[in-house]
């Protein structure tokens, strides 16, 4: 042995990779989901489970269905709100106004103290 050592660049579980060694693949259906994109994503499924309605798009990231004609539509994204906008939705201008002052006497009294 010219070198040294007999195991030199393997590592554990290295070896032929086969059917033999796993076993035998489990029975599968290749199913087509399409996305409003009319991107095509063919996923394995094996024949005894139920398929999703829906799959994500690996291309676009879009919901994609079975029916390439009518494709799920793209979810509707809500813009970014600020802390003032749901404090906006929580309370009236009159209401605001009326909690500053509030806020502010209390300050001035404070202060005059």
């Amino acid at each position: 042995m010219a070198g040294g050592n007999a195991i030199r660049g393997s590592r554990v579980g290295a070896g032929p990779m086969g059917e033999a060694e796993r076993g035998e693949a489990a029975p599968r259906n290749r199913i087509g989901f399409w996305c409003a994109n009319n991107h095509e994503s063919r996923v394995a499924f094996a024949t005894d489970v139920d398929v999703p309605e829906t799959w994500d798009c690996p291309r676009c990231g879009l919901p994609a269905g079975t029916d390439q004609q009518n494709p799920p539509p793209a979810p509707r994204t809500e813009p970014y709100k600020t802390h003032l906008a749901y404090v906006r939705e929580r309370r009236s201008d009159a209401d605001g106004d009326a909690l500053l002052e509030e806020a502010l006497s209390r300050l001035r009294a404070r202060r005059g103290a």
